[in-house]
């Protein structure tokens, strides 16, 4: 190879290591649950988000460090991407694998903090992370040309383009929310934990679909994005002015721990109410700005967020 390094991965090594740490975290909670079931499938519930996340994070620094190794010529791109995936990456630890999680039970508005930090925070982060290329890179060099050709096939690039356009995307995100704040639902995902994992799976993954629509390098979807960007400040603010102002309490298992807090459930609602509103809309507020500045001062510019991180061979 043309570029030598003191660093070097084994494959098979790497793996090995990987999976008997995944084995460890794992295991090790679900071994001190004493044969308690409810224990033991809360305990597990818990435990995967952090083993996801841990994951991401390894194969995420593994193909950064080979972009970095190749990428030469533009360091400073390839930092941002690190940084900006790391900061994501800790937003999410904290929403989902974190002490802070105990207390999100029973109290709504600790709930909210968890939602936002997902869907706010470290959504747009990741994404602007480029995971999906760096990812890529953390394949097997032999992995990576059948990776590239599935996602090249037509109908594979037909469906993720109507799905990443930034119309199709905020509607998914919309109905996500809306839909899993109807009471029956959101109360159902209290005291069941399948449920709950399905909840912050919509939230996530639809979070993930929206913020890679509107900040995908493709500046003829700037002016859609803005647009997309405002509505979803409405509608989410709209929420969450509802929930502010109103009167009854919408959601009484899970206010119902309010009282540790010094809140009582109408006010632990109306709290979470006012996070959502305020500070869960700025980060659209100031997408959709940057976005239509761009978009306003040069609609023909190529992006600098362009460049291709697509693993091409390497001569010896």
């Amino acid at each position: 190879m043309c570029v030598s390094s003191s660093v070097q991965f084994y494959p098979h090594r790497s793996c090995s290591r990987l999976l008997n740490a995944v084995l460890v975290v794992l295991w090790a909670p679900l071994a001190y649950a004493h044969g308690d079931a409810a224990s033991a499938a809360r305990t597990a519930a818990e435990t995967w988000p952090a083993a996801a996340l841990m994951i991401a994070g390894l194969f995420y620094a593994r193909g950064l460090y080979r972009l970095a190794r190749s990428a030469r010529s533009h360091p400073t791109y390839v930092i941002r991407c690190g940084v900006m995936f790391a900061l994501g990456w800790f937003a999410l630890t904290v929403a989902l694998a974190s002490p802070f999680i105990a207390s999100t039970r029973a109290v709504f508005s600790a709930h909210m903090v968890q939602h936002e930090l997902l869907m706010v925070v470290g959504a747009p982060l990741m994404v602007l992370g480029r995971p999906l290329a760096i990812w890529t890179w953390a394949l097997p060099r032999n992995w990576r040309p059948a990776v590239a050709r599935t996602f090249r096939e037509k109908k594979v690039r037909t469906v993720w383009r109507f799905m990443s356009a930034p119309v199709a995307a905020s509607v998914v995100h919309a109905g996500a929310i809306w839909v899993w704040h109807v009471p029956v639902l959101f109360e159902r995902a209290e005291v069941s934990l399948a449920v709950h994992t399905l909840q912050h799976c919509a939230f996530l993954f639809s979070a993930l679909l929206l913020w890679w629509a509107v900040l995908k390098p493709r500046d003829q979807h700037s002016l859609a994005a803005v647009l997309c960007l405002f509505m979803t400040m409405v509608h989410t603010g709209a929420l969450g002015v509802l929930l502010t102002f109103s009167g009854d309490v919408w959601y009484p298992l899970s206010t119902s721990g309010a009282a540790h807090w010094g809140l009582t459930p109408i006010e632990d609602q109306q709290l979470g109410g006012l996070i959502m509103w305020v500070p869960g809309g700025v980060p659209y507020v100031v997408a959709a700005l940057m976005l239509a500045a761009r978009w306003l001062s040069s609609h023909h510019a190529a992006p600098s967020d362009s460049r291709d991180l697509t693993p091409r061979p390497q001569s010896s």
